[in-house]
């Protein structure tokens, strides 16, 4: 497995590839949701190389970076498994050279990063949009392969890469579940098994609302009882809303298309999800 740590090594294997490269950024501790975009990308792409970064610029101050969950030797030998053979992994010398306290920052914008988790974490998007721009400029691939349980973080870098001319194609990955429905999630670490037991009623929650979301329903109504519903069962919910799936827009009324998104605490761990009305 080939394993770069330098960007001069990076750019002289990149400049040496004849074929179409696709890049899936992680933070790591990967799992079955991070190895299936890796599998698309190798359905697209000749080469694909997986970065392993967990980047503090889209961390607030009162939020888990510290802990984290850190694994790079398991994520790699899960990479190898999968048939990955090339993996980035830069560390904060390489993306932060000169700290973090005075450098650009691509600000997403204020219509999509403002909203649903961006509304609770100020900074968040675009300290995600700062990476994913130094990421796209050092490794210059030709696909960025994003997955779709991260909907909004999708729809930020699609916004960035269309601003910014970014000569690469966002190519989204369907969200993953485990067999109990919950999203895959490398939080979903945190949760003992308590909670992990509770956990997959997020999920549950956002299906019933995207069944009962006919042309007839009210919104408001819909919400008030998914939120009871979390509550009562022991989340302690963020937001619970469906959102225009383009513009992430309020929505008063369903629409075909539109999305539910919901952000939950359950004991320490932040737990986020989406489903689409279909």
């Amino acid at each position: 497995m080939a394993i770069f740590k330098d960007i001069a090594s990076l750019r002289q294997w990149r400049q040496s590839l004849r074929g179409p490269l696709a890049l899936v950024p992680t933070m790591g501790n990967l799992h079955d949701g991070h190895l299936a975009l890796v599998k698309l990308a190798a359905t697209r792409a000749e080469q694909v190389l997986v970065s392993i970064y967990v980047n503090p610029l889209q961390f607030g101050p009162r939020e888990d970076f510290a802990s984290y969950p850190r694994t790079l030797d398991r994520d790699l030998q899960r990479l190898h498994e999968a048939g990955c053979q090339t993996v980035f992994t830069p560390d904060d010398g390489l993306m932060y050279p000169r700290g973090r306290q005075d450098i650009s920052i691509v600000t997403p914008p204020r219509s999509l990063s403002k909203v649903l988790c961006g509304a609770s974490r100020p900074g968040h998007f675009a300290g995600v949009c700062t990476v994913l721009s130094k990421l796209l400029h050092m490794v210059a691939p030709e696909l960025l392969i994003l997955g779709e349980k991260d909907y909004q973080q999708l729809r930020i870098v699609q916004q960035m890469v269309a601003d910014l001319n970014l000569n690469v194609q966002v190519l989204p990955g369907p969200l993953q579940r485990e067999a109990d429905g919950l999203a895959y999630s490398s939080r979903n670490t945190f949760l003992n098994l308590a909670e992990r037991q509770v956990a997959p009623l997020l999920a549950e929650t956002l299906f019933d609302l995207a069944r009962r979301s006919t042309s007839d329903a009210k919104v408001s109504d819909l919400a008030a009882m998914g939120w009871e519903r979390l509550e009562q069962a022991g989340f302690l919910p963020e937001y619970l809303e469906l959102r225009n799936a383009q513009t992430l827009q309020s929505l008063a009324l369903p629409q075909p298309g539109a999305r539910w998104f919901a952000a939950a605490r359950l004991g320490q761990t932040r737990l986020i999800d989406n489903v689409v009305i279909s």
